[in-house]
C-alpha cells in the first residue's frame, strides 16, 4: 500500500466512525423525545396509543379522585372545555392540586382515551408554565401571571 492509499484509508475510516457516532446519537435522541401537547391539540394531533408524550395544562376542578393505594385519577384541561382523563400511580408532588398547572408524561392506552402517566410535575406558579400553555391561557383571558396580579 502506498502512502497516499494509507492516508485515504485513515481518512475514510475516520469519516465512517464519525458517521456511525452521529447515527447512534440521532437514534438515541429519537427514542427519548416526547412531544408536548395541551388537551385541545390532541384531537388534531392523532397521537397513536403507546406513543410517549407530555400532556400539559391545568388540573380540572373537581376531577381528582384518589383510588386504592397511591393511584390517582384526574383530568387535565386547557380551559377550552377539553378534558383528558389521566391516571397516575405514585406519589404526587406537594404542589399538586385542582386548578394548578401540571405536566404529565406517559402514554395513551389502547382505547386512546385514558392517559397513563408515569411522571407528574406540578407547577409552582404560572411563570414556570410551558410557553405554549401560557400563551393559550393569555389568549383565553385565563392567565394569572404577573400582569394579572394586583398589589
Amino acid at each position: 500500500m502506498t502512502r497516499k492509499q494509507k492516508r485515504l484509508a485513515v481518512i475514510g475510516g475516520g469519516v465512517a466512525f464519525i458517521m456511525a457516532a452521529v447515527f447512534l446519537v440521532m437514534f438515541a435522541f429519537g427514542q427519548s423525545v416526547s412531544f408536548f401537547y395541551v388537551p385541545g391539540d390532541l384531537a388534531k394531533a392523532n397521537v397513536q396509543p403507546g406513543t410517549r408524550i407530555r400532556l400539559g395544562g391545568l388540573v380540572a376542578t373537581g376531577s381528582v379522585v384518589r383510588g386504592q393505594g397511591s393511584t390517582v385519577t384526574f383530568s387535565v384541561t386547557d380551559t377550552t372545555g377539553t378534558l383528558v382523563p389521566v391516571t397516575y400511580t405514585g406519589i404526587l408532588p406537594d404542589l399538586f392540586r385542582e386548578g394548578q398547572g401540571v405536566v404529565a408524561e406517559g402514554v395513551f392506552g389502547a382505547d386512546g382515551k385514558l392517559f397513563t402517566a408515569d411522571t407528574v410535575l406540578a407547577k409552582h406558579d404560572e411563570k414556570y408554565m410551558p410557553k405554549d400553555v401560557a400563551d393559550r391561557l393569555k389568549q383565553q383571558g385565563e392567565w394569572r401571571g404577573e400582569e394579572a396580579r394586583t398589589p
